[in-house]
């Protein structure tokens, strides 16, 4: 199993009576309320996902990665993960205050030592992030959402982050590690998700399956935009493909909790570390990776890999062609593996799928398995 990006796994949540202290004594705390996506930020430093970042990032940090794509260790890292705050609440916190950080419903959930206060060209930012600096770009609008005054600065989770839903699949990179361990997996590939799996999905995972010992089938249950599949739907349909049509002793599904934020090669980057530190080996990325819309090219998240040697980032890509459905050979295939003619190709994608079921349309055996097509129906068909 790899090291954590960085070489330790951050672990920034308290335990026993030193959490129980420090829980009583953040109520007395100048309160921040975070937002949706701040709370998956929170919950992804807290936890090691986001290792080596112990805090929401300082100045330094932020302005090391729009620059270098890398932290100022050298380490890879493309998408700053700052605590972004209106310019009210910015005016209120003072540089080296300690704040406690609360869920939306209030209860408090962290403290936080603010070390770096910044208003950084969020222009900028969204065209090195993003490459476009268009509101309609759901990662961009966000963005500009969350607030123009950036907090940085440790954190420390002081009580559990409450989800009320996916809690059998909500593993940390702790529990990860450890169930690979004790299956004895020592290559793992791992499969970043938002949408159903549909049959080219099944595809890939098979055979990068082929060459490591486990597959981590790894859908992200964050914010997502609001025409995606919902991630309870999701899941049915993981559950019921993995039962049938996956080996269960070289398969396991755990819940990503990190909020999408749709920014294409940036962001096949991150989900790249983030999954170094679940433990895995090796990381698929196929087309059009984190992409939405026509915003980036169809394999410039593969070619985003190119840009770091395995010192800045030890997590192996396995890069996929666009697969297909070959009418010729009647099974899914790639141009690498296909002399079939492009008539003769069925091309299968997220957004096709979502198409069929808007219009209450079956998905054909070739788009996804019975099973699936039959939990997306019931769940998402136009009524009527």
């Amino acid at each position: 199993m790899p090291n954590a990006h960085g070489g330790k796994l951050v672990d920034r949540s308290l335990s026993g009576p030193a959490r129980r202290a420090a829980f009583e004594n953040a109520h007395a705390l100048p309160r921040i309320e975070l937002s949706e996506r701040a709370v998956a930020d929170l919950e992804c430093i807290a936890t090691g996902v986001y290792s080596p970042l112990e805090g929401f990032m300082t100045e330094e940090q932020y302005a090391s990665v729009l620059a270098h794509k890398r932290l100022p260790q050298g380490l890879a890292w493309t998408i700053p993960v700052a605590l972004q705050i209106d310019e009210a609440r910015g005016a209120r916190v003072p540089v080296d205050a300690e704040v406690a950080l609360a869920h939306p419903n209030g209860d408090i959930l962290a403290t936080m030592t603010v070390t770096s206060k910044y208003r950084p060209d969020q222009e900028k930012e969204a065209q090195r992030v993003f490459t476009t600096a268009e509101d309609k770009h759901p990662g961009v609008a966000t963005m500009r959402a969350e607030g123009p005054v950036y907090l940085g600065g440790p954190i420390t989770l002081v009580a559990d982050i409450p989800h009320g839903d996916f809690h059998e699949y909500r593993k940390t990179p702790t529990q990860t590690r450890a169930e690979f361990e004790e299956r004895g997996w020592k290559t793992i590939v791992a499969f970043q998700t938002r949408n159903p799996i549909h049959r080219a999905h099944e595809y890939i995972t098979k055979v990068a399956l082929e060459g490591v010992d486990g597959l981590l089938v790894h859908p992200l249950v964050g914010g997502t935009k609001a025409d995606d599949v919902p991630a309870d739907v999701r899941m049915r349909c993981y559950e019921v493909l993995l039962k049938h049509y996956y080996p269960a002793a070289r398969t396991l599904l755990a819940a990503f909790p990190a909020a999408m934020r749709y920014a294409g090669p940036a962001e096949a980057i991150m989900h790249a570390v983030a999954r170094q530190n679940y433990g895995c080996t090796h990381f698929i990325v196929g087309r059009d990776h984190a992409g939405v819309g026509s915003y980036y090219g169809t394999y410039d998240a593969q070619k985003a890999f190119d840009e770091y040697s395995p010192d800045e980032l030890a997590i192996v890509p396995l890069k996929f062609e666009n697969a297909f459905f070959c009418n010729r050979t009647k099974q899914m295939a790639t141009e690498k593996t296909s002399t079939s003619t492009p008539e003769e190709r069925l091309s299968l994608s997220g957004t096709i799928l979502r198409g069929m079921l808007v219009r209450g349309e079956l998905p054909p055996e070739y788009v996804t398995r019975p099973e699936v097509a039959e939990v997306l129906m019931a769940a998402m068909a136009p009524a009527g």
